[in-house]
Formats: C-alpha cells, sequence, structure tokens
C-alpha cells in the first residue's frame, strides 16, 4: 500500500465496524420435535387416539373431588399404588374429621384404585396442624409417610398463608399454565402433580405424565426415547387439542395397565402396533 493510500485509511472513531455476527437462536426442542413427528410420521397422534378409543372407548370429563382434596390424595399416590394411596386417605377423613357435607368420589376409567368411599373432605386445619409423629401413623397405609406427612403439612400452610383458607377453587379462573405455575412453586410439587389436580378438578388441558403413560409414549413414538418427565409434559401440550387431553390422560394409563405392560406387554391386542416402534423400529 503506498503512502497516499495509507493515508485515506479511516483512523479512530472514524474507522469502519465490522457488522456484529448475529447469533442464531437455539431451536426450541419441543417444537422441533412436533415439526419432526409431522412430517416424519403424519397422523401419528390421531392415529394413536382413534386407536386407543377403540378399546378403552372416549372417557367423560367430570370432577372427581374438591381440589384441595385431589392435591393431597395425588400427593399420596407419589410412589405407591393408588389402592394404597386411598387407604391414607380414608384414614384422613376418619381421624380428622370435618363435618362437611358428604361427596362421592367419581374416580373414572384410568384410576387404579377402587375409589374412595363417600364421605366429606378431611378437616385440612387438623391435617396442618397435627403432630408429625401423629399424621404419620395415620397415613401409614399409604406407603412413604415420614416424606409425605411433612409435606402434606407444608403444602397445607403454603395454600394457607397464600390464601388465608385451605381452599383451591381460585385456581380454576386461571390460566392453566399460570395455575400449574403457582402450584409448582410449592416446593415438592411437580408438574405431573399439579397437572392431575388441574385436569381433573377443572379441566384445565394439561397432561399429567406418569410411568404409563411415559412408557406408552415413548415405545409408540409420540414422544423422543431420551425425553425426560417435565419434557414430556411440555411435548403434549404441543401436540395435543386441548379437548383431548382429558381422553388421552386416562385410555393412555388404562392402556399401560392393561395391555402395555412394563414387563411382556400384550401387543398382539394392541390397537396401535401397526404405528409402534417397539413393536416394528420401522413402523410409520
Amino acid at each position: 500500500m503506498t503512502a497516499s493510500a495509507d493515508r485515506l485509511k479511516p483512523r479512530g472513531k472514524a474507522a469502519a465496524k465490522a457488522p456484529a455476527k448475529r447469533r442464531r437462536r437455539k431451536p426450541d426442542p419441543i417444537k422441533a420435535w412436533v415439526r419432526r413427528l409431522d412430517r416424519t410420521r403424519p397422523g401419528l397422534v390421531r392415529d394413536t387416539l382413534d386407536g386407543l378409543a377403540t378399546i378403552h372407548g372416549h372417557p367423560e370429563w367430570q370432577r372427581r373431588l374438591d381440589p384441595t382434596s385431589e392435591l393431597i390424595l395425588t400427593i399420596l399416590t407419589q410412589n405407591t399404588a393408588d389402592v394404597n394411596a386411598e387407604k391414607a386417605f380414608e384414614a384422613l377423613r376418619a381421624t380428622y374429621p370435618s363435618g362437611l357435607p358428604r361427596v362421592a368420589h367419581q374416580p373414572g376409567a384410568g384410576w387404579g384404585g377402587v375409589g374412595l368411599s363417600e364421605g366429606a373432605p378431611p378437616d385440612w386445619d387438623a391435617v396442618a396442624h397435627a403432630p408429625l409423629p401423629e399424621l404419620v401413623d395415620v397415613i401409614r397405609p399409604g406407603g412413604l409417610a415420614p416424606q409425605k406427612a411433612p409435606r402434606i403439612q407444608a403444602t397445607l400452610l403454603r395454600i394457607l398463608a397464600e390464601r388465608g383458607d385451605y381452599s383451591l377453587e381460585f385456581l380454576g379462573a386461571m390460566a392453566p399454565l399460570d395455575a400449574r405455575a403457582w402450584l409448582t412453586s410449592i416446593d415438592g410439587i411437580g408438574r405431573k402433580t399439579a397437572s392431575v389436580l388441574l385436569l381433573f378438578s377443572f379441566d384445565h388441558p394439561l397432561m399429567p405424565v406418569d410411568r404409563h403413560v411415559e412408557r406408552v409414549s415413548k415405545r409408540i413414538g409420540l414422544i423422543p426415547a431420551k425425553a425426560t418427565a417435565d419434557d414430556a409434559h411440555e411435548l403434549y401440550l404441543a401436540m395435543l387439542d386441548p379437548g383431548d387431553v382429558h381422553e388421552a390422560h386416562v385410555n393412555l394409563i388404562r392402556h399401560g395397565r392393561v395391555v402395555c405392560h412394563a414387563q411382556r406387554p400384550s401387543c398382539e391386542l394392541c390397537p396401535v402396533r401397526g404405528r409402534c416402534r417397539f413393536v416394528d423400529p420401522k413402523a410409520p
């Protein structure tokens, strides 16, 4: 470069700045999976729901319990059979009677217990303030009582502190994701527990993913094999129409219990076997 040309070169603040490189936004893995499924396995979600309905029917939504009872019963079901959780809830009713009107429990298809007897919800204030060793002993039939008893009390006391009573009816007026966020801000309440309450108490279109739903979904290929439970909740939120959520949850659970067992699944009975990647790794 000549001296004259060098003098023409901009210096200091006048020097031209190289354009900043725009960072590429990372793709949303949830949306990316749903797009991929639509592209490579079109109609899979609809075919799965329609196939399951041929043997499990079209369950209709109806409220099972008041939302606080639904929440505590769901905590009692964590890592235990539904029938044992029912025994623990019945023990809460008997030990801490509220005197409120008796109501029937309508668990519906997909529930793994025998259903609660007709009865009133427990006195939640008495449960929240019961001596911890006493509460542990009361709910012992439900399993993991030393872990669940303090969790139940902390949950009830958090609701009381936030709301001034133990009612969760206000969640029905909230947007589903806002209601879920409120519940999951309580220590020990995850997306599955929150979604169970919101789906069965208010018909909010949030898909609870338990071990049966997760197993059946991964075998068919509805969700990735390595998806976490939290991922699965968001995947179903993106995949399902709101009106399909209740039926999808109930029928996937029922299918996992009666056909798609963890060990030795009865694939010959499955109406979705033609599209199931567990039966055929190359299924369409």
